[in-house]
């Protein structure tokens, strides 16, 4: 079995709002995906995910949280005897979840500090060549530092499905269109990195459609308005970690070290 495992990502690997909290700055709680995973195959975790993060202050580029914390680039904190390594980044690259919580602070309260923090979505140039040749980079990255470990792409939870959108916000038909275009755009961009680079992706967005904003069971939390807990808006929720973890727990539990 797996003996230590890292995990690198953003927001939908770190886990904001979920408690009990591991990292206040960096948002990350210690009921997120990479935790569940590691007790579930019993092994060593080096939790370095930031909520925030891009493919950028994975590699090389260090991070400065809305708090003002710099946090140095997540592959310095790898350690090279890494068995299993789970990447879960991307979305802030093309501003998957930024561009639902503008539109939703605009609506909810135009004259909010909080749109102050949020970048106005725009368009984007090859967005999924954009994910995908970043997610290289990481993998690239991690190859160097920790040549022996296995590397899983997670993609991220499904947020909006085709057919039902936010309870909480009156989002246009316009809005919705983008926010699913990201979606695809983000999912697409995982599959061309797994591909380009020959590494295995847990593809969480397909297993996990049925389960966003507005269902019977969603995974992810809906527009949540209080400026203090606000950036857990479209995240995963505590039933969302605990269903990544099994997909990749009954995924990898059966594996052996060479």
């Amino acid at each position: 079995m797996y003996r230590s495992m890292v995990a690198l990502g953003s927001s939908f690997a770190a886990g904001p709002l979920l408690r009990p909290v591991a990292d206040r700055p960096a948002m990350r709680s210690m009921r997120n995906y990479p935790r569940l995973l590691a007790g579930r195959l019993g092994c060593e975790l080096v939790d370095l995910t930031v909520s925030g993060a891009t493919t950028k202050t994975v590699i090389d580029v260090p991070q400065v949280t809305m708090t003002g914390e710099q946090y140095p680039p997540q592959l310095a904190g790898m350690p090279p005897d890494a068995d299993l390594v789970t990447i879960t980044v991307g979305g802030n690259d093309i501003g998957f979840i930024g561009a639902m919580m503008y539109h939703a602070w605009r609506r909810h309260d135009a004259k909010s500090l909080v749109l102050q923090g949020i970048e106005p979505p725009g368009a984007l140039e090859d967005p999924i060549g954009r994910v995908a040749e970043g997610l290289g980079r990481v993998v690239r990255a991690v190859r160097e530092h920790a040549p022996g470990a296995r590397i899983v792409l997670v993609d991220y939870l499904t947020v909006l499905d085709d057919d039902r959108g936010s309870a909480e916000i009156d989002y246009s038909a316009t809005e919705l269109a983008l926010f699913r275009q990201r979606q695809t755009q983000l999912a697409a961009g995982f599959r061309r990195a797994a591909d380009d680079e020959a590494v295995d992706l847990m593809p969480i967005s397909a297993a996990s459609s049925g389960h966003g904003l507005g269902s019977a069971e969603p995974f992810v939390f809906d527009f949540i308005p209080d400026p203090l807990r606000t950036t857990g808006s479209f995240h995963p929720n505590e039933r969302g970690m605990a269903f990544v973890a099994d997909q990749l727990a009954d995924r990898l539990s059966g594996d052996r070290l060479p």
